[in-house]
């Protein structure tokens, strides 16, 4: 690991006069989980590491039925799990927090860190960056080991996946997400927050170097059925497959509205609009059915990742039938 300089301050403010002008030169510190792993690997090598956790502002989680969940940025997932509020309003999110089976990483892992994780795509994280050429100029990607790569919004450049668990069921939330940076607060939806990175000195989110998560804030859910479905190889600490988070608004066995959103299949969270709108005054099993076929219509496989289509229709399906039938 390279020499570093280490800062813990006490204040948000005081945090963000310590930070870069240019990503790279620093990085933040919450849970540490993704971070040390990077250094550790050379894949990042900041001049300075600011310690955030002993900011009390950005610890927590807070609820109230009109002003919805406050998520303090370095509120761990085991804090998620265990939080009433979460279990019984937002059964999408607490699914997706269960799905991170490591206890280890529970503990540790912050809802700030999941959400601005690094790629998990073994190119990046050998050090070839977002967009892996070969010594002849050659797509390692398209050309090589891509069976865990992008199906949707792979046009280019970017192949990987977003690798965040919690990240689509708080856009199916509609959650906004709330940045401190020198000029103060500033909020983008989460639906927004993630991008698609077209130069190796961008990152795969609008926050800028000079900045911090510091919250989250998730609208009421009250008469909203939620849930998250995953498909992974093992039960162990794993990466999805693909990831489905849905919140129906229903009257009866019947959809009124719905917020459809992928995970693990594009480089950002993949919201579904045609296919919400499909499901909309639909019921059945027949209809979610319908609604996950039209929301894979785009995919695009690489070589190797054709079976992640499928398996994604699955996991939006079942999410539909789960919250339909009984999420919170």
């Amino acid at each position: 690991m390279k020499a570093f300089e280490y800062a813990s301050p006490a204040t948000k403010e005081q945090a963000v006069s310590l930070l870069g002008a240019q990503w790279g030169e620093t990085e933040i510190l919450a849970g540490g989980t993704d971070l040390l792993s990077l250094m550790k690997e050379y894949l990042s090598t900041p001049k300075r590491v600011v310690n955030i956790k002993e900011i009390k502002e950005f610890q927590g989680i807070r609820y109230s039925p009109t002003a919805g969940l406050r998520l303090g940025a370095l509120a761990t997932l085991e804090e998620l799990l265990d939080n009433p509020a979460v279990k019984k309003e937002y059964a999408a999110l607490a699914d997706a927090a269960d799905g991170v089976r490591s206890q280890q990483i529970r503990n540790f892992g912050t809802v700030g860190g999941d959400l601005c994780q690094r790629p998990r795509c073994w190119y990046f994280r050998s050090g070839f960056g977002y967009f892996p050429k070969g010594d002849g100029g050659e797509d390692l990607v398209a050309q090589g080991e891509n069976r865990y790569h992008a199906i949707l919004g792979n046009s280019g450049p970017a192949y990987f996946v977003n690798p965040s668990s919690l990240a689509p069921a708080l856009i199916a939330f509609n959650a906004k997400i709330r940045l401190f940076g020198a000029k103060g607060w500033r909020e983008v939806s989460a639906e927004q927050f993630f991008v698609i990175p077209k130069s190796e000195n961008e990152r795969e989110y609008v926050m800028k170097s000079d900045e911090i998560l510091g919250e989250i804030i998730v609208p009421p859910a009250k008469g909203l059925k939620s849930a998250t479905y995953e498909v992974r190889q093992k039960e162990a600490l794993d990466w999805p497959l693909a990831a489905a988070s849905v919140a129906l608004k229903m009257n009866g066995k019947t959809v009124q509205e719905a917020r459809l959103v992928l995970g693990h299949v594009a480089p950002i969270p993949w919201r579904c609009p045609d296919a919400e709108k499909a499901l909309a005054g639909q019921s059945g099993e027949g209809s979610a059915s319908e609604a996950a076929k039209l929301a894979l219509k785009d995919a695009k496989p690489l070589s190797q990742n054709s079976y992640k289509v499928q398996v994604a229709r699955v996991a939006l399906k079942r999410a539909i039938l789960q919250a339909a039938q009984g999420g919170a």
